[in-house]
């Protein structure tokens, strides 16, 4: 975490969305955003990401939540839930139209697709109303860099720096990278630990920030576990669930794999003398380049 970040307390988070059970990839997430905030003695926040109803599945929240405290995982203060923050994105969105910063676009992804993938700015002049229409920002401040804690200095493409990307879809939902930047800066969050995956929208997220007037918070991304096909773990790769029964053998495979020291005598440890022990053993630098990933052996953990 950089100086600027060190004034305050520092306030973490993980933050999952309720589209499936917890896997390993989203166990390394949530373990190295937890022993990163509790090495820095500061809060460790759990939120719903719920924002996307035709992509949860029933129950999977509960599950989630249940799984975090089964491996030791506990929170500070009360989960936050997206789907009750819809007022808090809607008073962001008129700050942004209040400041011209917003406009409607009627484009299709078929379009952009023939574009190549990056909008052109087509519907900005236009003053479309906002009947079937997606809400764009209106991209002044881009971010062409950032300084990630692990990864280093890190650098976007002019195309993804400066394309005026989506703040609410044209199906009424409100876009991620809105939702995230201002529930962050309203829970107080100042650094964020999550995977590599998720580098790209951290120049759109970082914009967003800035032309809100938010403080920006420290990043740091995580390496990504994958399977054997070199494909990242997700539950859209339908990847297993954590097992059932002791987390310490699969506790053990996640700091392995973020390349923490392990303690000799894990098997006479319970779960929260050990994640005690790894937080304060937690050192980032140990960590593997993630361009240097290896498949996550997930056979060994499961098995023992």
């Amino acid at each position: 975490m950089s100086d600027s970040h060190c004034a305050t307390r520092y306030v973490g988070r993980f933050a999952p969305s309720p589209s499936g059970v917890l896997h390993f990839g989203s166990l390394i997430a949530a373990l190295g955003s937890y022993l990163h905030a509790r090495s820095m003695r500061g809060r460790w926040l759990v939120r719903i990401d719920d924002l996307d109803p035709p992509r949860e599945i029933p129950g999977s929240a509960d599950s989630i939540l249940a799984t975090l405290e089964r491996f030791g995982l506990h929170w500070d203060g009360e989960i936050v839930w997206q789907s009750k923050r819809h007022d808090a994105y809607l008073a962001a969105l008129d700050t942004l139209r209040q400041q011209g910063l917003s406009y409607h676009c009627t484009c299709t992804r078929q379009r952009i697709g023939q574009l190549g993938g990056t909008y052109d700015g087509h519907c900005r002049h236009l003053a479309l109303g906002s009947e079937n229409a997606a809400i764009r920002l209106r991209q002044t401040r881009p971010i062409y860099t950032f300084e990630d804690d692990f990864q280093g200095q890190l650098h976007a493409t002019p195309e993804l720096a400066e394309e005026d990307f989506i703040i609410r879809r044209r199906d009424g939902l409100f876009a991620y990278n809105l939702a995230v930047v201002v529930d962050d800066h309203y829970q107080g969050v100042n650094h964020i630990v999550r995977g590599a995956d998720l580098i790209e929208p951290t120049v759109r997220q970082i914009s967003l920030y800035q032309h809100l007037g938010y403080p920006q918070p420290g990043y740091l991304h995580l390496p990504l576990a994958v399977n054997a096909h070199g494909d990242k773990l997700s539950k859209q790769n339908h990847a297993p669930a954590l097992p059932e029964g002791d987390p310490r053998p699969v506790l053990l495979k996640a700091l392995q794999f973020l390349g923490q020291t392990l303690p000799e005598n894990w098997q006479d440890m319970p779960v929260d003398l050990l994640l005690r022990w790894a937080t304060d053993h937690w050192t980032p630098a140990l960590m593997p380049r993630q361009d240097a990933k290896a498949p996550a052996d997930l056979t060994s953990a499961f098995s023992k």
